[in-house]
C-alpha cells in the first residue's frame, strides 16, 4: 500500500493534517489514474458526489431547521381597550421587549423577557385604531369631532372616573355597530401607517421578524368570533388598505372577501388565525353561516379553510383543546378552562359547548367532510398570549396580566377583576385569577423571516404550547420502523417517506397502518417531560365521531395499571413556589403504530405533551406578594404543547 505523505499546518492554535498529492496513495485505481482534480482542472466525478446535499430539493437542510417561538396576538396602547385604560406602552415597546431588551410597564415595572422571541405580530384592534394614543399627544381632530370631544376630554383628566367615561363611552360605541369615527379616515390611515412602520423599523430577517398584522374584532352579541390578519408582505403592500373592523361586517364571510381583494389588488398573501372559540357561545364552529344561517356547505368549508389555516388553541383567555363535558376519558382534560362566561349576557348553555374545543371541531369537520368532500374546520394548532400590555409574556413566574390593571400587585385586583361575564348572569363570570400565563406559537421553518413563516404557517407545520418552548416534531407514515426515530437525518427523512404535522395521509396500501414518529425536547429553562400522548379523532363506518388519547412515552420506570399511567409526581413546594427537576425526562421519542387503525375510516392524529407539574402563576404571587393563594384554581400545572394535526382519508 502506497503512503501519503502529511503536512502539518498551524491555523491559529489548531493544527490541521493535510494529505500531500505528491505520493499516490493506493485506492485501489490502475496506474496513471487520478484521485486529485482532472487533467482539465475540472473536479473529478468521485468528488462532484461527495456532497450529499447538491442535487437536494431543500433550499436548507430539513434536519438543520429549527421552530421559532412567537407571539401572533399581541396588543400595544393603539389597541383601544389597552390604551383607554392605563396601557401607555406603544409597538416601539412591544418588539423592543420581544427582542430582549428591559423594558418598563405601564405600572412601572421593569420588565425582560428570560430569552427573547423569534417573531411577533402586533395584532392591534383595528375598531378606532390608534385612539388613546392619538387623544394623549392632543390630537385636535378628536378634541373638535362631535363624539371624540366626549372621549377626549374625560381621557385628558387623568384621572380613574375620567378614563372609565372615556372607555364606557368607547364601548357603547363598539356595541351600537356603529363606528363614531366613520368620517375620520385619514386618522384610521395614519395610525395603520404608523404600525407599519413600527414592524417594518423592527423587522431583521434572520434575527427577528415582526410580522405585519392586526385583529378583527367581531363580537355579535358579546360572542367571541376574533380573528388576528396575518401579511405576508411588506409595509408597501399592507400599506395599501385600511384595514377592515367590525364596524364594516360582524359576519367573517365579509372578512374573508376583504382579504380575497387585498390579494387580487396586491398581489400580496393574508391569513387569518381565529382565537377565543371558547367565549363564542358555540358560534366560532356552528353548523350554520352567521348572518344568513344557511347550512354549511362545500364552498363554505373551502373558503374557510382557505384563509385560515390555524386555530390559536391556548392564549390568556384559557385553553381551548377540549373540554371534560366533551372528553370525560381524557384525564387531563381540565386544564385552564374559560368555558362559563361570555363578552355579553348571554348564559352558555351545553349546545353551545359542543361547538367550542378545538377537538370537538376537529371531529366534526371530519364529519362534514363524509357529506360534503371539504373539512370546514381543518386547522393547525397555535399558541399566543392575547396580553393587552404590550408585554409578550407567557411563563407562570413573569405573568404580566391580561390587562394593565392586571400588571404584578398585592392590590387584590390582579385575583379578583372580573375579566368576561360581566354582563353576564351570576355564575358566568371569570377572573383575573383564572387568567393564564399562556401562550405561544412555534413553527418548524427554514429560516426566519416573514416569508418562511408565513408560509410554514399556511401549510400548518406548527404547535401551540402553553407559554414553555419545548421542542415537538412529529412525522407520520407507513413504512417507518422504530430505528427511524434514531437517525441522524430524522427529519430528511421523515419528510422523504411521510408527512410533517400539519400534513395529510393518502390512503393506506393494503395491510398497512400510519405509524408515527415523535421527538419532544425539554425547554432547558422550564420543566422536564412527563409523556407524550397522540390524540386520534375518528369518523366510524354510522358517521359517529369517536376519540382515543394514547400514552405513548413517558418518563420514569412507570407501567400503566389496568390501561391508565400512573401520575408522574409532583415536587412542587407551594410554601416556597418551587419545583424540582427531579422526576421527568429532559427528552422522550417514540415510534408509534396505531392500534386500531380502519382503512376506511376518516381520522386525525396530533401530539400533546406534558411537563411535570410546576407552581402556577397565581402560587408565585402569593409567595412574592405575601398574599393569601386562591384556593379555586390549582395550585400547580402541567404545561403542554399541541401540535398540528396529521389527517388520514381514505380513497
Amino acid at each position: 500500500m502506497g503512503k501519503a505523505n502529511l503536512i502539518w499546518l498551524v491555523v491559529g492554535t489548531s493544527m490541521l493534517a493535510i494529505v500531500s498529492c505528491s505520493q499516490q496513495a493506493d485506492t485501489g485505481k490502475a496506474a496513471g489514474e487520478h484521485s486529485g482534480p482532472a487533467p482539465s482542472g475540472k473536479p473529478a466525478a468521485a468528488q462532484l458526489s461527495y456532497s450529499p446535499y447538491v442535487d437536494s430539493a431543500q433550499p436548507t437542510d430539513p434536519d438543520k431547521d429549527r421552530p421559532y417561538f412567537g407571539d401572533t396576538h399581541l396588543h400595544t396602547s393603539y389597541s383601544t381597550d389597552a390604551g383607554m385604560i392605563g396601557n401607555t406602552l406603544g409597538p416601539d415597546d412591544a418588539y423592543r421587549f420581544a427582542k430582549g431588551e428591559k423594558v418598563t410597564s405601564s405600572t412601572g415595572l421593569p420588565v425582560r423577557l428570560q430569552r427573547p422571541l423569534d417573531f411577533l405580530v402586533v395584532a392591534d384592534h383595528s375598531e378606532n385604531l390608534g385612539l388613546a394614543p392619538a387623544i394623549a399627544e392632543g390630537n385636535q381632530t378628536i378634541a373638535n369631532h362631535p363624539w371624540g370631544k366626549t372621549v377626549y376630554e374625560a381621557a385628558r383628566l387623568g384621572t380613574i372616573e375620567g378614563a372609565s367615561k372615556a372607555f364606557d363611552t368607547w364601548l357603547a360605541a363598539i356595541n351600537s355597530g356603529i363606528d363614531p369615527l366613520a368620517d375620520q379616515t385619514e386618522l384610521k390611515a395614519t395610525m395603520w401607517l404608523r404600525l407599519i412602520d413600527s414592524a417594518e423599523k423592527h423587522n431583521d430577517p434572520g434575527r427577528f421578524t415582526a410580522i405585519i398584522g392586526f385583529e378583527w374584532t367581531a363580537a355579535p352579541d358579546g360572542a367571541n368570533l376574533h380573528r388576528n390578519i396575518l401579511f405576508r408582505d411588506g409595509g408597501a403592500m399592507a400599506q395599501q388598505p385600511s384595514p377592515i373592523s367590525a364596524y364594516d361586517s360582524q359576519d367573517p364571510e365579509k372578512l374573508w372577501e376583504w382579504m380575497a381583494a387585498y390579494e387580487k389588488k396586491t398581489g400580496g398573501k393574508l391569513l387569518a388565525i381565529p382565537h377565543g372559540g371558547n367565549l363564542s357561545n358555540g358560534l366560532m364552529f356552528d353548523d350554520i353561516t352567521l348572518t344568513s344561517k344557511r347550512p354549511l356547505d362545500q364552498a363554505y368549508a373551502k373558503t374557510r379553510m382557505k384563509w385560515e389555516p390555524l386555530y390559536e388553541v391556548t392564549q390568556m383567555k384559557g385553553d381551548a383543546e377540549t373540554d371534560p363535558a366533551l372528553s370525560p376519558n381524557d384525564e387531563f382534560a381540565d386544564f385552564e378552562r374559560w368555558n362559563r362566561g361570555s363578552f355579553g349576557p348571554v348564559k352558555k348553555t351545553p349546545e353551545m359547548l359542543a361547538k367550542e374545543p378545538a377537538r370537538a371541531a376537529l371531529l366534526r369537520g371530519m364529519q362534514y367532510e363524509a357529506k360534503l368532500g371539504v373539512n370546514p374546520f381543518k386547522f393547525g394548532m397555535v399558541g399566543s398570549t392575547d396580553s393587552h400590555t404590550s408585554l409578550a409574556t407567557s411563563t407562570e413566574n413573569n405573568h404580566f396580566g391580561k390587562v394593565v390593571i392586571l400588571e404584578p400587585s398585592a392590590d387584590p385586583i390582579r385575583f379578583e377583576e372580573v375579566v368576561a361575564g360581566r354582563p353576564a348572569p351570576p355564575g358566568a363570570q371569570m377572573y383575573g385569577r383564572e387568567t393564564s400565563a399562556s401562550g405561544l406559537a412555534a413553527v418548524w421553518a427554514p429560516s426566519n423571516t416573514r416569508e418562511a413563516l408565513w408560509d410554514a404557517m399556511a401549510r400548518k407545520e406548527t404547535y401551540a404550547t402553553t407559554g414553555t418552548r419545548l421542542r415537538v416534531r412529529v412525522f407520520a407514515g407507513y413504512n417507518f420502523t422504530a430505528d427511524d426515530i434514531k437517525r441522524a437525518d430524522f427529519a430528511r427523512h421523515g419528510y422523504a417517506n411521510g408527512v410533517p404535522m400539519g400534513g395529510d395521509l393518502k390512503a393506506a396500501p393494503a395491510g398497512k397502518a400510519p405509524v408515527l414518529l415523535v421527538q419532544a425536547l425539554k425547554d432547558p429553562d422550564a420543566a422536564n417531560l412527563d409523556r407524550v400522548q397522540i390524540v386520534k379523532g375518528g369518523v366510524d363506518s354510522s358517521g359517529k365521531a369517536q376519540e382515543q388519547v394514547y400514552d405513548v412515552v413517558w418518563s420514569g420506570n412507570r407501567k400503566p395499571v389496568n390501561g391508565k399511567l400512573p401520575p408522574v409526581g409532583n415536587t412542587v413546594d407551594i410554601e416556597k413556589a418551587t419545583y424540582s427537576n427531579t422526576i421527568g425526562a429532559a427528552a422522550l421519542m417514540a415510534s408509534w403504530k396505531d392500534p386500531s387503525f380502519d382503512p376506511k375510516q376518516r381520522a386525525f392524529y396530533y401530539v400533546r405533551v406534558l411537563e411535570i407539574p410546576t407552581p402556577r402563576w397565581t402560587t408565585i404571587d402569593a409567595k412574592h406578594f405575601g398574599v393569601k393563594r386562591p384556593v379555586d384554581v390549582p395550585a400547580s400545572i402541567q404545561e403542554r404543547a399541541y401540535t398540528s394535526p396529521i389527517w388520514y382519508t381514505p380513497a
